[in-house]
């Protein structure tokens, strides 16, 4: 798990878990194939999304090109507003 990002407002944190040994010797490539996703958690509705697949990587190529635009934390937060609006799995503390 790697936090990728932290405000009063957000959190997102990429997790990345490798695949299994079955799925190497499938698809042929030996060592960097990962699958893994975004959580994303919006601290005030206390929810939180994971994105996987097409999803993650839209998301991912969003986030390239707003970095590149130095956007400050209210731009950043508002693209993140886009997904969290998707977010149902309550926030659950243990």
């Amino acid at each position: 798990m790697h936090m990728l990002y932290n405000s009063d407002s957000y959190a997102v944190v990429q997790i990345e878990l490798p695949t299994s040994d079955v799925t190497l010797a499938v698809e042929h490539h030996a060592n960097s194939l990962t699958r893994g996703g975004y959580e994303i958690v919006d601290k005030f509705a206390r929810k939180e999304l994971f994105i996987e697949g097409a999803l993650a990587e839209s998301f991912k190529e969003g986030v390239e090109a707003l970095i590149e635009t130095s956007p400050s934390i209210e731009e950043f937060d508002a693209y993140l507003e886009r997904f969290a609006g998707m977010a149902q799995q309550p926030v659950v503390m243990h």
